[in-house]
């Protein structure tokens, strides 16, 4: 199976930047599934159902989320109901989906979605114990066996060391780890020891001339004044389209970039 993982898609430019380049993608490399970060996916802070409904029009399956998708008050309404996995060691009462389980092409697909707590938000469960329940418990419930069944983990960290050490721990008990979360793309996509497939992070789909999907000035002017800044995304000019396409049966993970 060929899945592609797309990078947080932030704001206007990003979603652009996927409908010009991810339905001919689709087609001239085999791609089977298509998942997308969606955390910055409407204005760069969380999603709606109409900016779901947008990326799902041009071939998106399903998304993942990290510490900003409940932003709009829109979404917490609908949680539930959208394609959309949200962290799962967000501590009880949870709301959304914590996983899902995606059949395509006669192939089954549990994502997951989990948060790392160094330098993020240490009131969350710790996602190495939530991901140990996960997969001894919950997904097999679901009729998840791996490795005949695919098992993808989007996770959401700030620290590229709490990435490795998680990757490292469910090394050959999951198909992928792929991080996400710093919007900066990492070239390390790698095989690890037991056979699980791993990039620290995939990086943004969002305007090129920024920082981090935001105007350059905004950001500029908040490092020289120390004041906190309102934040304008940036809906001018070039954007990239960042991914990595995971192909299972190769057991292979690789960028897969583009400039629009």
């Amino acid at each position: 199976m060929r899945i592609l993982f797309v990078g947080e898609i932030v704001a206007k430019l990003g979603r652009k930047a996927v409908k010009e380049v991810l339905p001919e993608l689709i087609s001239s490399d085999s791609i089977d599934l298509v998942i997308a970060n969606a955390e910055n996916l409407a204005h760069g802070r969380g999603a709606t159902k109409e900016t779901l409904n947008e990326m799902q029009s041009v071939g998106v399956d399903y998304f993942t989320g990290g510490d900003h998708i409940f932003w709009q008050k829109d979404f917490e309404e609908d949680a539930n109901d959208l394609p959309v996995v949200c962290p799962a060691n967000f501590p009880e009462p949870f709301l959304g989906k914590p996983f899902a389980v995606i059949q395509k092409r006669g192939s089954k697909v549990a994502l997951l979605n989990l948060m790392g707590r160094t330098f993020m938000n240490e009131n969350i469960d710790s996602p190495f114990q939530k991901v140990d329940h996960l997969l001894a418990t919950v997904l097999p419930m679901q009729g998840i066996n791996f490795p005949q069944d695919n098992i993808l983990i989007d996770f959401h960290a700030e620290a590229t060391s709490e990435k490795h050490a998680f990757a490292n721990y469910v090394d050959g008990r999951v198909t992928a780890v792929l991080g996400t979360h710093t919007h900066i793309p990492t070239a390390d996509p790698q095989v690890l020891p037991k056979g699980t497939l791993f990039v620290s992070d995939v990086g943004m789909t969002g305007a090129v001339n920024s920082v981090l999907g935001v105007k350059t000035e905004i950001i500029v002017k908040q490092y020289t004044t120390a004041r906190n800044q309102r934040f304008d995304w940036e809906e001018e000019g070039g954007a990239w389209f960042r991914s990595v396409l995971v192909d299972t049966a190769a057991n292979t993970i690789s960028r897969l970039d583009r400039l629009v």
